[in-house]
């Protein structure tokens, strides 16, 4: 079926990335962090970014994995970036709690733990983002649940 045009090329394997031969979700997933420190403290901005990024690879991933003719291709890792900000929503900032997000995050999006494995077979936009977006919920939750209980010890 050939390729998606320039734009939905570039935006769903976030200007390329996806075409790394090794391991392109994880290189992603490592350039979205590059938002988180860039924008760490401005909660406000972090959120506009993270909700921006999702919506953007809702609106292109479907279309994008039809031009490239056929499901959820590797390199389509928009879903990859916007997982990885939306696991560090409203997460202090912490290189240690970064780099333990980033791991968290990508293990739970390669094994897809239930509902996510379902999801991802959805058709289009929502099978391609949704297993991610869970996969950053679950990461989120649980950096969330770590931090609340570490506190509480702390006290």
């Amino acid at each position: 079926m050939g390729t998606p045009n320039f734009i939905l090329r570039t935006i769903s394997t976030f200007f390329y990335i996806g075409y790394l031969p090794f391991a392109p979700g994880t290189f992603a997933s490592i350039a979205a962090l590059s938002f988180f420190f860039a924008v760490k403290g401005n909660d406000a901005v972090y959120l506009s970014l993270a909700a921006g990024l999702t919506l953007l690879g809702f609106l292109v991933s479907g279309r994008a994995e039809k031009g490239f003719g056929r499901k959820d291709p590797p390199c389509i890792v928009i879903d990859e970036v916007s997982g990885m900000l939306l696991s560090l929503l409203f997460i202090p900032y912490d290189v240690r709690l970064v780099i333990a997000a980033f791991i968290l995050f990508r293990v739970l999006d390669i094994f897809k733990p239930y509902p996510a494995r379902r999801v991802q077979d959805l058709p289009g936009s929502i099978g391609i983002m949704g297993d991610d977006i869970i996969a950053a919920l679950y990461t989120n939750i649980i950096v969330q649940v770590f931090l609340r209980v570490a506190s509480f010890k702390a006290s």
